[in-house]
């Protein structure tokens, strides 16, 4: 799916988004989420993003409150420019205790073109770096200003 052609993406563009509806179409994501928070598990998300922000990634922001922090993880936003002397991977991941890095692929267009795993220990050990090193700068969901 091209990620603009997302329905709840589409009603905020044309003005009649509703947060706790939009929030019910990621249910499935976010108990998941929750059921892990409840073990002990500390879900963190990072967004290394271009300012000004696209609609898109405005769109992110107004959702991130009754989505992702209301599911339990902690979530903080690096302005493309503060990391500009950190080594990152050239693609979008996930990494999932000290074992394995998930990359998200998309296309130019923003289409998604698929994923990449990796179990290879010095991967996962760069892209867990590379995370605390983004982490540290970002700045929280709550104090971050669009």
């Amino acid at each position: 799916m091209h990620r603009t052609s997302d329905a709840a993406y589409q009603a905020w563009l044309a003005g009649r988004a509703d947060a706790q509806e939009s929030a019910q179409q990621y249910r499935a994501y976010t108990d998941v989420v929750a059921t892990a928070v409840c073990r002990g598990v500390n879900v963190r998300r990072a967004r290394v993003v271009s300012e000004p922000v696209s609609d898109y990634v405005r769109w992110e922001h107004w959702l991130t409150g009754p989505v992702n922090i209301a599911a339990g993880e902690q979530v903080r936003w690096l302005p493309r420019r503060l990391a500009s002397t950190l080594a990152l991977p050239g693609n979008p991941y996930w990494a999932f205790d000290d074992r394995l890095v998930r990359f998200t692929l998309f296309g130019g267009d923003g289409e998604f073109q698929g994923s990449q795993y990796s179990d290879d220990a010095g991967v996962v050990q760069a892209c867990r770096s590379a995370f605390e090193a983004v982490w540290r700068l970002a700045i929280p969901h709550q104090e971050y200003r669009i």
